[in-house]
Parts: C-alpha cells; structure tokens; sequence
C-alpha cells in the first residue's frame, strides 16, 4: 500500500461517512475513481435520497469518471471503495474495464454493521434462471434476434 493509495482510500470513506451520517443519503458507501495518480470519478450512496437502488458509490464514481474520460472504458483506472463491492458495482467495474479494486471493508462488515446482506444475490446468481426466486421467462427471441443481426451488421457500430 503506498500513500497514494492511503489518500484515495480516505477519500472513499470520507465520501461514506458525508453520505451516511451527515447526509442520510444512503448507506455508508464512497468511492474514487483514479487514472493517471489523479481522481477522475468520485461517488457515494444515495439510494435512500434518491429512491434509486442503483445508485451505490461505485455506480456513481464509474458515472462520473466515463463522462470525464469522454470514454465508456476506464482501462488502467482503479477504483478505491470503502467497502467490497456488491455484485451490481463488481460486474460495472469489470464492463468499465478497470484494472484494479482496493476495498476497506468487507461484505461481512456490511452486514454486521447495517444489515447490508448481499448474500441472496450471490447465491442467486449460481443457479440457473428458471430456478432463481425471480422469475426469469424467455419470449419473442426471435423478434429480439432481429434486431441483434441488423446491429452484426451496422457498419458504424461502436465495439464494446
């Protein structure tokens, strides 16, 4: 760990404690973004004062770090997280592209701490769709197929 590190991390828990126990936005949750030694992204959790379940620190750190990098792919960044990332934020980590995670506290903390449990989700997410407690029903593939082949084929199609 260098003091880089130390000073990116603090300010990801900075973040969790101004949107949890000052501003009751959420729940103890920040985030940095860093590329280049220099934080482009910073986010924390607001799900609470936004009625939006989406809206974790990680979610809004990678926001905020593509509209700064002009850029959907944050390669070489590194996300700093005051606590291990749920399965929402981990999986836009990895569809960002970012190389590295440094987290503070961990899933079991979450859950000692303010009943955070992901555990279900995790668990979910191992079993096949039709046996998940969400219903998952596939229909009109074919229709959806369609649309997926004229997109094959777009010719200024951005590649992910």
């Amino acid at each position: 760990m260098t003091e880089d590190d130390r000073k990116f991390m603090a300010r990801a828990i900075q973040l969790a404690e101004q949107t949890s126990l000052i501003e009751s936005a959420g729940g103890a949750f920040g985030a940095v973004i860093v590329q280049d030694g220099n934080i482009i992204g910073e986010g924390a959790n607001r799900v609470v004062a936004e009625n939006d379940p989406t809206w974790h620190g990680e979610m809004e750190a990678i926001r905020n770090a593509c509209k700064a990098t002009n850029s959907f792919k944050l390669r070489d960044a590194t996300l700093y997280t005051s606590a291990e990332p749920c399965p929402m934020c981990m999986a836009a980590a990895y569809w960002a592209g970012i190389k590295n995670i440094f987290y503070a506290s961990t899933n079991e903390d979450a859950f000692e701490y303010g009943d955070f449990d992901d555990s279900l989700i995790y668990e979910e997410i191992k079993k096949p769709s039709a046996q998940r407690a969400i219903p998952s029903v596939q229909i009109m593939r074919d229709e959806a197929v369609e649309v997926w082949k004229k997109y094959q084929n777009k010719p200024d199609r951005v590649p992910y």
